[in-house]
């Protein structure tokens, strides 16, 4: 019975009276109805379903975003360099310039890098929609109950100016 006065209530605060309510607005009735929390630990909840594989290009996409990704690739690119064009001679050199396997090794990383970076941001982008969608439910649930409140303080008041005029 109290579910139904909240979805009543619900139903003309959030302006779809004749309408049937969302299952996200149902989902936030019955947590005011059962004096339920509603907030969860996103982050917990989302890495708990990773794989194995998600995990591992997650981190891939950590260390490739990252400066001390940077470094050293810079470092390993000029010790490279150094080493085929001052250390060796051209007869020596195991990549001479134009460096074509050092364009190879390049080419190759970023060709295995990108769709792993690519993998890593698109489940950040679930993470962030799942987020958004908790906190719609929050601030709806929050929205709800002050809008509860302010209507019992009406009832109050509107009790105490009767009383008082008697």
């Amino acid at each position: 019975m109290k579910s139904d006065k909240i979805e009543t209530f619900a139903k003309a605060s959030l302006g779809s009276e004749g309408d049937e309510l969302g299952p996200v607005e149902k989902s936030v009735v019955d947590s005011i109805s059962s004096q339920e929390v509603i907030v969860a630990n996103i982050n917990e909840s989302f890495h708990d379903e990773l794989t194995f594989g998600q995990r591992m290009a997650d981190k891939v996409a950590e260390f490739g975003g990252s400066w001390r990704f940077i470094i050293i690739f810079v470092s390993i690119m000029i010790f490279w360099v150094v080493l085929n064009t001052v250390w060796l001679t051209q007869e020596e050199a195991f990549d001479p310039y134009p460096f074509i396997l050092l364009n190879l090794v390049l080419s190759t990383l970023a060709a295995v890098q990108a769709p792993i970076i690519m993998m890593s941001q698109n489940r950040q982008t679930s993470k962030d929609r799942l987020a958004f969608s908790k906190s719609y439910e929050v601030n709806l649930k929050s929205e709800l109950e002050i809008m509860r409140l302010n209507q019992k303080v009406d009832e109050i008041h509107k009790l105490l100016i009767k009383e008082s005029k008697k």
